[in-house]
């Protein structure tokens, strides 16, 4: 069976990460948070010292930067409050989207992938096999959001 590119989409606290990673699970696919990657380019700019706010000193750290982190794990270290500032900051400069944009559609080209995040059914993978896009009510994101808060 040809293995696909999934891309899910949706608001914040939707479920999307928790549906990608069942599914990518239950697939054998890669799962691929697309979110997480905006985190990493907030963590190396807080580590090399380099303020969120100066978009041009951020976007010169970009060729430096391998998702991977240069081989170290920062899983932890990407979901404290300060690094989550920091990605909704990185995350509006085009060079930066631009960079990570064309990851992750490397990443998706071979398919066996999933992909969650903002813009992935439109704007990351517009041409994507199966686009999902996931719903919660208002109530359901803001416990969740809380939970993860917690």
């Amino acid at each position: 069976m040809k293995k696909i590119a999934i891309a899910i989409d949706g608001p914040a606290a939707a479920g999307k990460s928790t549906i990608a990673k069942r599914v990518a699970n239950n697939l054998g696919y890669t799962y691929i948070d697309t979110g997480a990657m905006y985190r990493c380019v907030a963590y190396y700019a807080l580590v090399k010292g380099v303020d969120f706010h100066d978009e041009n000193a951020v976007c010169r750290l970009l060729p430096e930067i391998k998702i991977n982190l240069n081989d170290r794990d920062v899983t932890a270290d990407i979901r404290v409050n300060e690094i989550s500032a920091g990605a909704s900051i990185v995350s509006v400069y085009s060079k930066v989207r631009t960079y990570l944009v064309a990851q992750q559609r490397e990443m998706a080209k071979e398919g066996g992938v999933i992909l969650d995040g903002r813009d992935i059914g439109t704007v990351v993978l517009p041409n994507a096999e199966l686009k999902i896009y996931q719903v919660a009510s208002i109530e359901c994101r803001a416990l969740r959001r809380h939970n993860e808060n917690l």
